[in-house]
């Protein structure tokens, strides 16, 4: 008598595919990708143009320094924060919080701007 809810043997390896059915064994064949002149795939071009709109935020660093709260507190308008930076030492250059370039400051019309003189190596 089988209770209530609860399956036979032969329900559960139906379920489970425990049947006696033969399995094919044949070895995959991969199709060949269209490539273009740069050596890559159509998908994969097609991927990176998705991402070239992407906004990236941009910071320029001219240099840092550590305050106690005490002396924050302190600071007014016409208070000098020392960095620790020499003038006309390089800018650093950060992409999403990762630094990608060193550079100068230079002015443009009203507006300050950024020189790129080097490209930092990424770490792998």
């Amino acid at each position: 008598m089988i209770e209530k809810g609860k399956l036979t043997q032969d329900e559960m390896d139906a379920l489970l595919g425990n049947s006696q059915q033969s399995i094919i064994n044949e070895p995959f064949q991969f199709t060949e990708l269209e490539q273009d002149d740069f050596g890559q795939s159509l998908n994969e071009k097609m991927n990176l143009d998705l991402l070239l709109d992407i906004p990236l935020e941009i910071v320029v660093e001219l240099g840092r320094t550590k305050k106690k709260i005490s002396e924050v507190l302190e600071l007014t308008s016409g208070s000098i924060v020392e960095l620790d930076k020499m003038a006309g030492e390089p800018v650093d250059v950060y992409v999403n919080s990762k630094l990608i370039a060193k550079g100068e400051v230079v002015v443009i019309e009203e507006h300050f701007g950024v020189r790129i003189k080097e490209i930092c190596q990424s770490p792998l």
